[in-house]
């Protein structure tokens, strides 16, 4: 028979484990985010919004078996930008249909009202979005009903940001060592060329120009300054045309400087835009991407004024990479890519396809599928 005694001690014990269970339920962190603000976050979170929707891929990397049960509502840009990859994740969880989306800050169509009501943990945010955010006052909203806002970025300056924002965002899921993991498979994938490229002798880099998006728009030609995929070019062993041209990460290089600086080889991002530009002349590079209809679109970019007369034509030195790479922590397999492609004796035995597959089946709830990039070599 329980005494008196013996009940009372029953009490306490579980009365404090109740209240070591809260405590842990309501543990309190204060992250740093990209943008230098002091955030504190109830951690583990457990109902995020996505500002954009393909924040999915780090996020499905942390949650690998259950990549959506933390999302309680997202941005509607990764079935626009990035279909093939949505419609992976909607035949494996098809729930993803119903979560309730937002339009781009940028574009001023984020619903703040429908965000409160979703009754987040916390807000991710890009960092391309913190300006129209700042109009809008939107942190001092989310703020005032408790909802707190942390910027992180993989694109405007992913080889400063993208470290720190999967730390950050590892640390607010609780699962900090596969964030770690994750860094140190990616810096160990970008060593592979580096390391090579620094022993290499007499090492002749050649004058690389990457188009942004060609065929997004009629226009010539937006590229990237001296970071994204312009410092995926100088870690792969070339010389990006437009880093003088182009004061910061963004900006447009004409047709006729293109004409005048003659590359040795062009780059174009490519994605499947149909969502955005229905029947556009993009190369729509993407997971299971048609590489004959990928290579026909490439070619056909390639006679434009700016690239017809170019070396890199000429000696059929072109090609297509999927334009997604410059907004994920995926850059290094396009960094393995465009060096054998600058370099191919050197790094003949290097296997992008090989890595990126390597990095689905440790990290990522989805099956690799080839079709991220495309040549227009003899044979390729």
């Amino acid at each position: 028979m329980l005494t008196r005694r013996h009940l009372l001690r029953a009490f306490t014990v579980t009365a404090g484990l109740t209240v070591a269970s809260l405590s842990a339920l309501a543990d309190k962190v204060t992250v740093t985010d990209i943008v230098g603000r002091k955030v504190e976050v109830e951690a583990p979170v457990k109902r995020i919004i996505l500002g954009e929707g393909r924040q999915m891929y780090f996020v499905g990397a942390l949650d690998k078996d259950e990549p959506f049960k933390r999302v309680v509502g997202w941005r509607d840009d990764l079935g626009k930008a990035d279909p093939e990859t949505y419609r992976g994740y909607e035949k494996r969880y098809p729930q993803i249909a119903k979560l309730p989306t937002f339009g781009g800050m940028k574009e001023g169509a984020f619903d703040i009202e429908q965000a409160i009501a979703l009754k987040p943990d916390v807000l991710f945010l890009n960092i391309e979005a913190k300006i129209a955010s700042d109009e809008a006052k939107l942190v001092e909203k989310l703020a005032s009903v408790g909802i707190p806002v942390v910027y992180v970025d993989f694109r405007e300056k992913p080889f400063e940001h993208t470290e720190p924002s999967m730390r950050l965002i590892g640390k607010l899921f609780g699962k900090e060592q596969v964030a770690e993991d994750f860094i140190t498979f990616r810096a160990e994938q970008i060593k592979v060329v580096t390391d090579r490229l620094a022993k290499a002798t007499d090492l002749k880099r050649p004058l690389v120009m990457v188009e942004r998006a060609g065929g997004y728009s009629d226009d010539c030609c937006m590229s990237f300054g001296n970071e994204n995929f312009g410092k995926m070019v100088e870690f792969a062993g070339g010389r990006n045309l437009a880093t003088p041209l182009i004061p910061g990460t963004f900006g447009t290089v004409n047709a006729e400087q293109i004409v005048a600086s003659n590359p040795d080889v062009v780059i174009v991002t490519g994605s499947n835009w149909d969502g955005y530009v229905p029947g556009g002349n993009w190369v729509g590079l993407g997971y299971g991407a048609n590489m004959t209809e990928a290579r026909r679109k490439l070619t056909n970019l390639m006679k434009r004024p700016a690239f017809t007369q170019t070396a890199a034509v000429k000696n059929g030195r072109v090609h297509g990479i999927w334009h997604q790479f410059y907004n994920s922590p995926y850059q290094f397999v396009a960094i393995q890519e465009i060096a054998k492609w600058l370099h191919p004796d050197l790094f003949k035995d290097v296997d992008p396809g090989a890595t990126m597959k390597a990095l689905h089946e440790r990290f990522l709830p989805l099956p690799y599928e080839p079709g991220l990039w495309v040549s227009l070599e003899a044979g390729k």
